[in-house]
């Protein structure tokens, strides 16, 4: 299709316009490993229409991604997800969901950078790949909070038992989520805010 200069390109629809009473944006991103709901958190919770970078998986994933449990996946964010939510008039969240598979964690690096802080999503049938996770959080100093994704086919465990078994520090907050549901990650994304708060908060008193 040809290209006239009297063509006129279409900007950004009106509801993806930045709220104009804003006046302060935070970046957060939300990880975890394959499979835990992260692009469906950011789909769920976002006010504007999410940028997804999910593929079809293929054979090249096959003992490569640890795929456990996830039977029913056929997409994957292969480089990031990207949706905004206001928190409140002047207070917005710019969201970056990262891949979950480890051929992918390169990409995070990029993602942190100007990170306040990150929600772990937790899914219960896989602990042990929050571990890295929360690993790669700790080294770069992003403060972060842990999600517990509830899936309806995963066993359910007491807030406690679960702190104990991820080994988080009693500062961190640990929360249950459903990130099919906007108010469940609204208050997700709540609890990651008031966090940070308390995080300034105690800085200052320093």
């Amino acid at each position: 299709m040809d290209f006239k200069s009297s063509d006129t390109i279409p900007g950004p629809r009106a509801e993806d316009h930045l709220p104009h009473t804003a006046r302060a944006a935070v970046k957060i991103v939300i990880v975890g490993g394959f499979g835990v709901g992260k692009t469906t958190m950011v789909g769920s919770v976002s006010e504007i229409k999410p940028l997804t970078t999910e593929e079809t998986m293929t054979q090249a994933g096959i003992g490569v991604d640890d795929d456990r449990r996830t039977d029913d996946k056929t997409a994957t964010t292969v480089a990031m997800d990207f949706g905004r939510i206001s928190i409140t008039d002047e207070l917005v969240l710019y969201l970056f969901g990262t891949p979950g598979q480890e051929r992918f964690w390169f990409l995070w690096n990029g993602l942190f950078e100007g990170a306040l802080g990150a929600v772990v999503l937790v899914d219960t049938r896989r602990l042990q790949v929050s571990f890295d996770v929360m690993g790669r959080l700790e080294e770069r100093g992003v403060p972060f909070v842990v999600a517990v994704n509830t899936f309806p086919n995963a066993p359910r465990y007491p807030l406690d038992e679960l702190r104990i078994a991820l080994d988080l520090a009693p500062e961190i907050p640990i929360v249950e989520c459903d990130a099919r549901r906007r108010a469940s990650s609204r208050d997700t994304l709540m609890t990651l805010v008031r966090f940070l708060h308390e995080i300034v908060m105690n800085r200052q008193l320093i």
